[in-house]
């Protein structure tokens, strides 16, 4: 286990928070918020494509809109119908 790793558990942080590994929160089918996301691939009303460094997300659904947008993390809302992660293979 490395120096780092042991100091992360004794404090519990999170390991989003040291790490690039995507979170995502999801309340209920109208909200969306992904934190440590890279960049926005593609964006249509009906269709979001998200990088991450683990792999692609990519959300379905009706009058989708980004909010809340920073460099670290963005806000999905519409009408969430479906979501999956295409991974990177490492």
């Amino acid at each position: 286990m490395k120096k780092s790793n042991k100091i992360d558990k004794i404090l519990e942080m999170p390991k989003e928070v040291y790490s690039d590994i995507p979170k995502i929160i999801i309340t209920g089918f109208d909200e969306m918020i992904i934190e440590n996301f890279k960049g926005i691939l593609e964006y249509e009303e009906f269709f979001v494509r998200i990088n991450t460094h683990i792999g692609i997300i990519n959300i379905n659904g009706f009058n989708l809109n980004l909010e809340n947008m920073t460099k670290d993390d963005i806000k999905v809302t519409g009408k969430i119908e479906s979501m999956d992660i295409e991974r990177i293979e490492d």
